[in-house]
C-alpha cells in the first residue's frame, strides 16, 4: 500500500515540519537585555516593560516584563529596534519564556528528524547526516557550527570504544571468555543464560554495550542451535532477549559503556563547565550497573520462564595459555584504560589517550588498518552519534532549550531535586525508544540544565541521571543498539521486546532512583 511506502514517509514527515513552521510562534513576555550598563534602553522603553524583581540595571544583563503583552510594543523586535535607532550596537535581546524565530525553525527541523528517525523511510546515517544540512540552510548556525560536532571529541572516544571491541574479537579474548562462561555453566540453559548476560552485561560497562551484547550472540548462537531450540519459542526469548537488556543497563556503569554516557558528560561540561571524569562517573553509576544488569535479566526470566529439557552439551576443548597477540591487546586496552581513570592528574583528553591506544594496536599488530576499516561501523560512529551532538547543540544556542525550560520549570519549581529527577529520568527512558540514546539525551540535557540551575539544583545530577536513564530503552527494538542486533537474528518478535520493556522499564527506574537517594547522598552529590 502506498502509505507503507518509504516516499509517503517521508512525504509525511516534512509535511510535519512544515505545519511546525507555520504555526503561530509564541512571543513571550520576557527578554533578557545585554549590554545596556549605562541603562540607556530601559530608560527610552520604560513605558511599554519593566525590569523584573531582582534585576539591577547597572549591572551587564538584566531581564524586562512587557506592560502590554500582544501589542507590536511588547516584542523583541520592538526592543532591537530602539537599540538600533539609539546605535546601541553593544546591545542584544535574548527571549526568556518566548520562542525566537531562530529557534521556531530549529523545532521544525526537529520534528522532520524526529519522524525520519522513527519510520526510518531513508537510512538513520543520512537521516543524521541531513541534521547538519537542515542547520546550515534554516540558519541556525554558520557551516563551521553544524560540522564540527561530527568530529568531536566525544565521537572519537567513541570510536576508540568501538575499536577496542574489535581488537578483542580479533585476538580471541571473545572466544576465550565464550569458552570460559560454557565451562563455569555446565548443562543448564538457564545458568549459561544468567552467567553470559549478567557477565557480558557489567562487562559492557567497559567496552560498548553493542559490541559486548554482539559477542555474546555470536557466542550463544551455535549452542542454541546445537540443542535445538527454535526461534520463537521462550526459551529463544529468554536466551535472547537476555543480552540486550542486561548490556544496555551495564552500559552506564562507566563512560566507555555507550555514547549516552560521554555526551552527557560532555553536554555538561559545554554548558555549565562542570566536568565529570571517568572515575567520577564509575563511582557514581556503577552500583546502579551492578544492580540492574542481574534484575533486567531475571525480569526476563520470568516473563519468558525457558523450557529445563535443553540441556548444553559438555565441551572439554581447551584453548591453552593466553597467546602473544591476547596479551598484547590486553595490555594496551588496560593501559588506555589507566590514562582515562587517572585523567585528572595528566589532563589528556579521553579522544587522545583512546586513539593512542589504537595506535598501538595496530603498531604491535594485534590489528590491521582493515581489520578497523572493515569491521568498525563508520555511518553510527561519525554520522549518528556526531549529528546527535550537533542537533543538542543546536537545541541550546537557537534558544528552544530556554524555552521549554522555562515553560516546564512552574512544573517542578519548589518540588526539590527528587521530582526533577524523577521527571527526567522517566522522560529520558521514554524518549530514547524512540531515536537513538545519545540523540534522546543530547536533546533533553540542554533543555533540563536551566531548569536545574533554576531550581537550585546540580546540573550533575541530571547529566547522570539522564546517561543511567537512557539506557532502559527497552519498550522497542529501535530503541538501542544491542536491541537490534539481538532482534537482526529474528529468534523473537518485536512485541516480546515491548512486553518484557513494559515490565522492566518502571522497575529499572525505581532502582535508579534508590541508587540516587541512597548511594549518591552518600557521596555528597545530594
Amino acid at each position: 500500500m502506498f502509505y507503507k511506502t518509504n516516499g509517503f514517509k517521508l512525504c509525511v514527515a516534512i509535511l510535519i515540519g512544515v505545519i511546525v513552521f507555520l504555526l503561530p510562534r509564541p512571543e513571550g513576555t520576557q527578554f533578557k537585555i545585554t549590554g545596556d550598563t549605562d541603562q540607556i534602553l530601559l530608560q527610552n522603553v520604560a513605558e511599554h516593560f519593566l525590569i523584573m524583581p531582582g534585576g539591577k540595571a547597572d549591572t551587564a544583563s538584566y531581564i524586562l516584563k512587557a506592560t502590554t503583552p500582544g501589542s507590536l510594543e511588547a516584542s523583541a523586535k520592538f526592543l532591537v529596534q530602539k537599540a538600533r535607532d539609539m546605535n546601541l550596537d553593544t546591545i542584544t535581546v535574548d527571549y526568556v519564556d518566548g520562542l525566537s524565530p531562530k529557534a521556531k525553525r530549529f523545532l521544525a527541523i526537529l520534528s522532520v528528524l524526529v519522524i525520519l528517525f522513527v519510520v526510518e523511510p531513508i537510512p538513520l546515517e543520512i537521516t543524521a547526516v541531513c541534521i547538519g544540512v537542515f542547520l546550515v540552510i534554516m540558519q541556525i548556525t554558520d557551516v563551521k557550527s553544524a560540522w564540527a560536532p561530527y568530529m568531536h571529541p566525544v565521537v572519537i572516544f567513541i570510536m576508540c570504544c568501538l575499536i577496542f571491541a574489535i581488537s578483542l574479537d580479533k585476538a580471541g579474548l571473545t572466544k576465550r571468555l565464550g569458552y570460559f562462561i560454557i565451562k563455569k555453566a555446565g548443562n543448564s540453559i538457564t545458568r549459561f543464560t544468567f552467567i553470559i548476560a549478567i557477565g557480558l552485561g557489567l562487562a559492557s560497562s567497559f567496552m560498548h554495550d553493542a559490541a559486548a551484547c554482539a559477542i555474546g550472540i555470536v557466542t550463544m548462537l551455535p549452542l542454541m542451535r546445537a540443542v535445538g531450540i527454535e526461534p520463537h519459542t521462550n526459551t529463544a526469548k529468554f536466551m535472547m532477549l537476555s543480552l540486550p537488556f542486561a548490556c544496555s543497563c551495564g552500559g552506564m556503569g562507566t563512560l566507555v559503556g555507550g555514547g549516552r554516557c560521554m555526551v552527557s558528560a560532555a553536554f555538561l561540561k559545554e554548558f555549565t563547565g562542570i566536568e565529570i571524569t571517568f572515575f567520577d562517573w564509575m563511582l557514581y553509576c556503577m552500583p546502579a550497573a551492578f544492580l540492574t544488569v542481574p534484575i533486567a535479566v531475571f525480569i526476563v526470566y520470568l516473563v519468558f520462564r525457558p523450557d529445563p529439557k535443553f540441556k548444553l552439551p559438555d565441551f572439554d576443548e581447551d584453548l591453552g595459555p593466553m597467546t602473544l597477540i591476547e596479551k598484547k591487546a590486553l595490555t594496551i586496552i588496560g593501559l588506555s584504560f589507566v590514562l582515562w581513570l587517572t585523567k585528572g592528574l595528566h589532563g589528556i583528553d579521553y579522544s587522545v589517550t583512546g586513539m593512542l591506544g589504537v595506535t598501538c594496536l595496530v603498531l604491535f599488530k594485534v590489528l590491521k588498518w582493515r581489520d578497523i576499516n572493515d569491521n568498525l561501523e563508520w555511518g553510527t560512529a561519525l554520522f549518528i552519534f556526531g549529528g546527535g551532538i550537533s542537533l543538542g547543540l543546536a537545541m541550546g544556542y537557537s534558544g528552544a532549550a530556554d524555552y521549554f525550560a522555562n515553560l516546564f520549570f512552574p512544573l517542578i519549581q519548589g518540588k526539590g531535586w527528587l521530582v526533577l529527577f524523577i521527571g527526567v529520568g522517566v522522560f529520558g527512558a521514554l524518549v530514547t525508544n524512540a531515536m537513538a540514546n545519545v540523540a534522546a539525551a543530547a536533546l533533553i540535557l540542554p533543555i533540563v540544565i536551566p531548569m536545574a540551575q533554576l531550581e537550585g539544583v546540580d546540573p550533575t545530577i541530571l547529566a547522570l541521571c539522564l546517561g543511567t536513564a537512557t539506557s532502559f530503552a527497552m519498550l522497542l527494538v529501535i530503541g538501542c543498539p544491542p536491541n537490534a542486533i539481538a532482534y537482526s537474528y529474528r529468534y523473537f518478535k518485536s512485541s516480546d521486546l515491548t512486553k518484557v520493556g513494559l515490565v522492566a522499564t518502571p522497575i529499572l527506574l525505581i532502582v535508579l532512583i534508590v541508587v540516587a537517594s541512597v548511594w549518591w547522598k552518600i557521596l555528597g552529590l545530594i
